[in-house]
């Protein structure tokens, strides 16, 4: 049975192959050709269409002596059963063959309005079947006309019958389709000539064994490459569609798109002169998963609540522009084009229908280059794919190391302009952003030299930092920095300072509405926490989530109570689920109370006399909104302007916000909090004569397992400066232990500027533990060699 199609349909395949051929070459010719290709093209597919239709076999709409050019799932189980009966399946996979391979048939077949089936001609057929959907006025802007649960019964139907010849039809089908579609659509404009065009993508990816092997290996790719060519529009309403899907049903789509890319990575031979970001089966596969992730936000918890961006600049950067390094106007993204499209930002998603980890593709993380991906991204250029335009796609561990390139980049400029100037104007300028500071004066000395530089030249804020301190000899590499920025983030967060709340529940800290300090101080710590992630160093802050979402102009809402202030959302939530006498019982009115450093108190009204509104039933919710912007927002208004505005002093010009979303801008800032140290032994390295066999290795390792939280925490401050675990865990630290002589007494030293410890060989496993305690209890400063 299966034969007899593939015989019938051998001479349209290599009609369609030969089209799909002269598709790639009109990609290859220079726009003086591109005309002459797609005529050329355009007869061939003419002629394969009407050879195709010159002996067609009964398409299937109920009747068995009619040539409707659709499918519909009465007609197909009329001819299933016949087939059955006569033990014969031939005209049902003959059938599926003509129709899967034929863009008119399939995107008419199971729509949600049958036509009347009287007239003779198979043409007046679908002119009807065009004007009922018209008149029934299905052709809504967010809903298609195709009838999905007709078409998975169908399937079903299929595939209960175990018959290869069915899956050969649709299989070949897909690949006969999909090199026209891809044409059309291309240059022929098919979606705007006729929205209907979007039933076909539908129906192909309803099908249940897409993920099977023969699909992964020739079809899949094909289709993928014709559904990446959708318009923006076109991808909208996919969007809008897929997102009415339960989550088991769009998990199902995305993990066949994800195991398309995994294979297609593993099976590809990669390096850095052959890419994946030139495999067009990969590329376009993360275009059409980008219509399932927008989906999957549609789906979710979607808040479209105020946004504060008190910057002109930061909003076009948020609406998908800004300025480049060269000062040109910078392209939106595709997804920030599609997000506009449908009117949902990711931003605005608390919880989408599926988590954000299910997009990511680890094994594309591995074979990503990340310098060359983020060249194109940078680039802009329509024949270079970035995957950095795709950010859902990649794990905050690549999109880390891709912001670590720009602020290099940056970095770079700042010191090449500074080269220039000097050559110019014929004097001397700091190449670096250079801090002088004692340690016993450090927050006065910093954050006076970064004031002076805020408001001299703001500039200065993008050069590499260099920190120096007083009386000690360390050079900074990147380990003096590292630790200055722990040290102030110490001193800043001292009760002392009275700047930040510290809440004994959460552990967290939260601005002070009644603090004394100025704008300016605030505006200093938002510097350092740019200055921080903008030099790659990792800090031990501990904010909200609320504090990342508000930086990224994001108003914070009663939901973000629950991480910041958790005692007042159980509060403000019972009465939200009171069924009782809300007025009687809980006596409140529309302000609130609130207390000083010393213990004073004073109310604030949420709404013009608000002490004389009752909170009731019926404005209970306006009460609770009110009461969370107030404590969110309007409360600590001046303190947290300054803090942002400092903040984007240093990261304005950065992708941060194109490639992060809150919480993992909060993973960029505080690390990770996996202190897997078997991670870290897997990806240690060993010098100076040290191998992983070595006794001294072997005890080092003993040891540390057996240690503490708070001693793996000095362990890796002494080692590498901080003690925070980078963005993708332990693993992404390149630890080196290098042999530092033979037995002695002397300590264990380290270079954290390059993540180097040198222990002597020491001659037992109590010797090295005693040694290795006092280091790392006692090191603080440079000067301990």
């Amino acid at each position: 049975m299966a034969s007899a199609w593939e015989a019938e349909g051998a001479g349209l395949d290599w009609g369609l192959l030969l089209l799909a051929s002269e598709l790639e070459a009109a990609d290859e010719l220079g726009e003086e050709n591109r005309e002459n290709v797609e005529r050329t093209a355009q007869e061939s597919a003419d002629d394969t269409t009407a050879a195709h239709h010159k002996d067609s076999c009964v398409y299937c709409s109920g009747k068995s002596d009619r040539k409707p050019k659709f499918l519909t799932e009465a007609g197909l189980q009329e001819m299933l059963d016949g087939c059955e009966k006569n033990g014969s399946f031939s005209p049902v996979i003959r059938t599926l063959g003509e129709v899967f391979s034929s863009v008119e048939a399939l995107k008419h077949s199971f729509c949600k309005a049958e036509p009347e089936t009287q007239a003779s001609d198979a043409g007046t057929e679908i002119e009807k079947h065009d004007r009922e959907l018209s008149e029934k006025e299905i052709h809504k802007e967010d809903e298609l006309t195709i009838d999905v649960e007709a078409v998975r019964r169908s399937y079903a139907a299929l595939f209960r019958h175990s018959n290869s010849g069915v899956e050969n039809a649709l299989l070949n089908g897909l690949i006969s389709l999909s090199p026209n579609v891809e044409l059309e659509l291309r240059y022929h404009c098919a979606y705007q000539q006729d929205p209907r065009y979007l039933n076909l993508f539908v129906i192909i990816l309803e099908n249940p064994n897409l993920h099977s092997p023969e699909y992964l290996e020739t079809a899949l790719p094909l289709f993928c490459r014709a559904m990446s060519q959708l318009p923006i529009k076109a991808q909208a309403r996919l969007a809008r569609f897929f997102s009415s899907y339960s989550a088991e049903r769009l998990r199902g789509l995305v993990e066949t798109i994800q195991q398309l890319i995994t294979f297609k990575v593993l099976s590809g031979s990669f390096s850095r002169v052959h890419l994946v970001n030139d495999e067009s089966a990969i590329t376009s596969a993360a275009k059409v998963l980008s219509i399932f992730y927008i989906a999957s936000i549609l789906a979710g918890e979607v808040e479209l609540g105020d946004t504060d961006e008190p910057d002109a600049s930061l909003q076009r950067r948020r609406h998908g522009s800004s300025e480049s390094d060269e000062g040109q106007e910078r392209k939106p993204t595709p997804l920030q084009v599609l997000e506009k499209e449908v009117g949902a930002r990711v931003i605005n998603c608390r919880c989408p229908l599926l988590p954000f980890t299910d997009f990511h593709n680890e094994p594309l993380n591995e074979q990503l280059e990340v310098d060359k991906d983020y060249t194109y991204y940078k680039s802009q250029l329509e024949d270079r794919f970035s995957f950095l335009n795709y950010p859902f796609v990649l794990t905050p561990a690549t999109k880390s190391l891709a912001l670590y390139y720009d602020n290099r980049v940056r970095m770079f400029s700042e010191r090449r302009m500074t080269v220039l100037y000097s050559l110019v104007q014929g004097q001397v300028v700091q190449p670096y952003l250079k801090l002088r500071v004692r340690r016993d004066h450090i927050i006065d000395d910093a954050l006076v030299r970064l004031e002076m530089i805020s408001m001299e030249n703001p500039a200065d804020l993008k050069k590499q930092l260099y920190v120096e301190f007083e009386g000690e000899q360390g050079i900074d590499e990147g380990g003096v920095s590292k630790e200055f920025f722990q040290l102030v983030v110490e001193e800043i967060f001292n009760a002392d300072y009275g700047m930040f709340i510290y809440d004994e529940q959460t552990h967290m800290y939260w601005f002070n509405p009644s603090s004394f300090e100025t704008d300016a101080q605030f505006k200093l710590i938002g510097i350092v926490l740019g200055l921080a992630i903008y030099n790659n160093v990792i800090l031990d802050v501990h904010f909200p989530m609320v504090v990342y979402r508000k930086l990224m102009a994001k108003k914070g809402t009663f939901l973000d109570l629950q991480d910041s202030h958790p005692v007042l959302y159980q509060s403000l939530k019972s009465m939200l689920e009171y069924e009782g006498d809300v007025e009687e019982d809980f006596m409140a009115t529309f302000c609130v109370g609130m207390s000083d450093l010393f213990g004073g108190s004073s109310t604030h009204e949420l709404k013009e006399n608000g002490n004389n509104v009752p909170v009731t039933v019926d404005n209970r919710q306006e009460y609770v909104d009110l009461y969370a912007d107030y404590i969110l927002n309007k409360s600590v208004e001046k303190q947290f302007n300054a803090f942002r505005q400092g903040f984007h002093m240093v990261t304005d010009e950065s992708p941060l916000e194109e490639f992060f979303r809150p919480e993992e801008i909060e993973l960029l800032i505080c690390g990770c909090p996996d202190f897997d140290f078997k991670a870290l032994e897997e990806s240690t390295d060993y010098d100076g004569g040290f191998t992983r066999d070595s006794q001294t290795v072997k005890d080092f390792w003993e040891l540390v397992h057996g240690f503490s939280e708070d001693e793996k925490k000095q362990l890796l401050m002494f080692a590498t400066g901080s003690d925070r675990v980078p963005v993708g865990g332990l693993s992404k630290l390149k630890l080196v232990i290098a042999r530092n002589g033979p037995d002695s007494d002397r300590l264990p030293t380290s270079h954290t500027c390059f993540n180097v410890l040198l222990l002597p060989e020491y001659s037992s496993k109590d010797k090295l533990k005693e040694r290795l305690l006092k280091a790392i209890t006692h090191a603080k400063g440079f000067g301990m060699l």
